[in-house]
């Protein structure tokens, strides 16, 4: 997988404490019945229940203050995002979204644009996730996009590492190239990582954006100066988009290119 429980968990430790901080977010009216409901079509959807998701996008909304997330539904949130059908992806954002009963409006991304650069470690990290989120659901999409890339050039690799997370779950056009950038360039390994997961199989990014990016992929492993982890983390990116199981070669990987472009 590439997103994992851990990660997930990571990403939400600040999340009851910015409600409870945040006039954007309202009162919790907790219902057993919404998270038995919730949890049960997101096992659904998990196991390709395509009707299940249907039914998460429909009433996503109505769970806002309603449900938690607890052990089972963050379990099940984290097997959503790695389905490899985009559009339970896509559902289980939206579920996400309203398990942190986070509004979908301009005032949240504003809210978390300022958590966004908190000395509060977990604050920040939790900020730049829900603002790739907030991004995939159409709110202010290019704004966001600006806001997350900006943290790519953070000093601390934590956040560089969720403003990755971020412009992957955005699934937006304007994400591409910096994550391109960021797997090449950035000074971390695991950030350089993340950001090849994220252009290879993680995220929201469509399968035309992904084949978008193979002509710089190609490039980087052509590189003779790049690092032996990163390009290898490229072959792996071009397995993963391509479904083409070549060897770790530049030349053959360019020849397969022009003849199936």
């Amino acid at each position: 997988m590439f997103f994992s429980v851990f990660m997930f968990v990571i990403a939400h430790k600040a999340a009851d404490e910015t409600r409870s901080q945040s006039s954007r977010h309202t009162t919790q009216n907790y219902s057993s019945s919404a998270q038995r409901d919730a949890e049960q079509l997101l096992q659904r959807a998990t196991a390709n229940d395509a009707a299940a998701a249907r039914q998460i996008e429909t009433r996503a909304a109505t769970w806002k203050g309603r449900i938690q997330l607890t052990p089972q539904l963050t379990n099940l949130v984290t097997a959503g995002l790695n389905a490899s059908d985009i559009r339970i992806r896509s559902a289980t954002v939206q579920l996400d979204l309203a398990a942190m009963n986070v509004a979908e409006d301009s005032g949240s991304v504003d809210t978390l644009a300022t958590q966004a650069d908190s000395p509060d470690h977990a604050t920040r990290i939790w900020a730049l996730w829900t603002l790739g989120l907030l991004a995939n659901r159409g709110v202010a999409t290019n704004r966001i996009a600006e806001l997350l890339t900006a943290h790519l050039s953070d000093s601390d690799i934590e956040a560089r590492r969720w403003a990755v997370e971020g412009l992957a779950y955005s699934g937006a056009d304007a994400a591409l190239q910096p994550l391109l950038k960021t797997m090449r360039d950035d000074t971390s390994p695991m950030v350089r990582e993340r950001a090849a997961c994220s252009l290879a199989e993680s995220g929201m990014f469509t399968a035309d954006q992904r084949r978008s990016v193979i002509p710089t992929l190609l490039a980087y492993a052509g590189d003779s100066e790049l690092d032996a982890a990163t390009r290898a983390w490229t072959f792996h990116a071009l397995r993963d988009i391509t479904g083409q199981r070549l060897p770790d070669d530049a030349a053959k990987w360019t020849d397969w290119y022009e003849r199936n472009r």
